[in-house]
């Protein structure tokens, strides 16, 4: 005679797939952070662009070619990291993405919770 799959197994298993969902959640969390500092890194060097586009009548290139380099450069390297933050995060968002899909279709009630 079998015995029938204790109920305490049975919630610890539980127990233990949502401790796991949430910690792919807080990862997901974590990536969304990281897009939305890299859209603000992305915004900053068209601002100052827009700036010193709107300014432009007020100085001669020539005369400022020294700071303007410089200031491009760093422009162009903070637009370079914006752009790399926000591939990274959506990347890893959709790793997130795939992995909870993954856990919905082995556990019905997780799909139940999560839909």
């Amino acid at each position: 005679m079998s015995n029938p799959p204790l109920p305490k197994a049975d919630s610890e298993l539980d127990a233990m797939i949502l401790n796991e969902i949430q910690v792919l959640l807080s990862e997901k969390r974590t990536s969304l952070s990281t897009m939305r500092t890299g859209i603000a890194v992305f915004a900053f060097p068209l601002s100052v662009l827009s700036i010193l586009t709107a300014t432009s009548r007020m100085y001669q290139l020539h005369e400022v070619a020294q700071w303007l380099v410089p200031l491009l450069l760093l422009n162009l390297g903070l637009t370079g990291l914006g752009v790399y933050l926000i591939a990274h995060a959506f990347q890893r968002i959709h790793h997130y993405d795939r992995l909870i899909e993954g856990f919905k279709r082995k556990h019905s009630k997780l799909a139940e919770l999560l839909e």
